[in-house]
């Protein structure tokens, strides 16, 4: 059974006592310089990036758990989700990204972390999403039960809901050491001119949109004044919640793919977010391990030049 909130409270409160001690042309890929865009360096190891407000560095390719992972107490699907959190894990993941917006997602990711243990690499991000100082006060211990850790890396006020409220609880339980970082998210394009007016008035530390190779609005203003601000981009909706796939059916990788390591068209997707010199990470979700080990082979092997993402655009846009 999915968890509630008012079912939780006795139990989160020893819970957290205990660990209370722990519309461009579609050829143009970007308005920054070429000189900023990533070199093509090969690596065997995970490609990484830092968080620029603490120069952290976190691996470029998380995972979202929104639909995924909201399976109830389905004891075969959950059985699922600790294989794909397993290969996350295997291959150097680090982000989970979720919300009490997802249903059960929240209370399966905590269950099959259980399973997982040791998971020395997670960096555990969730949001608040509801009305109200006590309320979202509520809603974060809540989370914060599910996932059985001593705290979160990230909170994020998600799509910008009571987010002059919010702000200022997360900004309490920074400063007291109860999360990390402060971030603030927006999807599906919406709230743009909010969200950069907010980004401008306040210090987050991460924010969260949607960005892929149809999706790039977000290339005019927000994106640059992220980098600009040193705020860390985290994408999602990188495949357009598998709409790109569908444009994609039966049509060929470019030959030029293996020049930046790409296998697959999530690679392809998902280096092109990940090479703007602004991002910092994408979340592509998924429900099926052999997914999550394609997705995260774009965490490897040599990212597009600037030169090189116009040249993927052209051919994604001719196809």
């Amino acid at each position: 059974m999915k968890a509630k909130s008012f079912n939780l409270q006795t139990t989160r409160r020893e819970f957290l006592k205990s660990v209370s001690g722990v519309a461009l042309s579609p050829f143009a890929s970007s308005f920054l310089p070429a000189s900023v865009f990533a070199e093509d360096v090969v690596s065997d190891s995970i490609l990484t990036k830092a968080i620029p407000v603490s120069s952290e560095q976190i691996p470029v390719i998380g995972m979202g758990s929104w639909q995924t992972f909201d399976v109830d107490d389905d004891a075969e699907n959950r059985a699922r989700c600790v294989k794909i959190l397993e290969s996350f894990f295997k291959r150097g993941g680090g982000m989970i990204d979720s919300s009490p917006m997802y249903g059960s997602s929240q209370e399966v990711i905590g269950h099959s972390l259980a399973q997982l243990k040791p998971h020395p690499g997670l960096f555990s991000a969730t949001k608040v999403w509801i009305i109200g100082k006590s309320f979202g006060i509520g809603q974060m211990e809540d989370s914060q039960y599910l996932w059985a850790i001593p705290r979160f890396d990230l909170m994020q006020i998600h799509n910008m809901l009571n987010w002059r409220t919010h702000l200022e609880t997360l900004k309490e339980w920074k400063a007291v050491g109860r999360i990390r970082y402060i971030g603030i998210t927006t999807s599906h394009g919406r709230r743009h001119e909010k969200l950069y007016k907010a980004l401008q008035e306040e210090a987050f530390d991460f924010v969260q949109f949607t960005y892929n190779v149809v999706d790039r609005e977000v290339e005019q203003r927000l994106l640059p004044l992220a980098r600009e601000r040193g705020i860390a981009v985290i994408i999602n909706r990188p495949f357009q919640h598998g709409a790109l796939f569908d444009r994609v059916r039966n049509k060929p990788l470019p030959d030029f793919a293996a020049e930046i390591d790409c296998a697959n068209w999530a690679q392809f997707f998902l280096k092109f977010i990940v090479s703007h010199p602004a991002v910092t990470c994408a979340i592509p979700a998924t429900s099926q391990v052999p997914h999550m080990q394609e997705n995260m082979g774009a965490a490897y092997g040599r990212l597009p030049d600037r030169a090189m993402r116009e040249r993927m655009l052209q051919y994604f846009f001719s196809i």
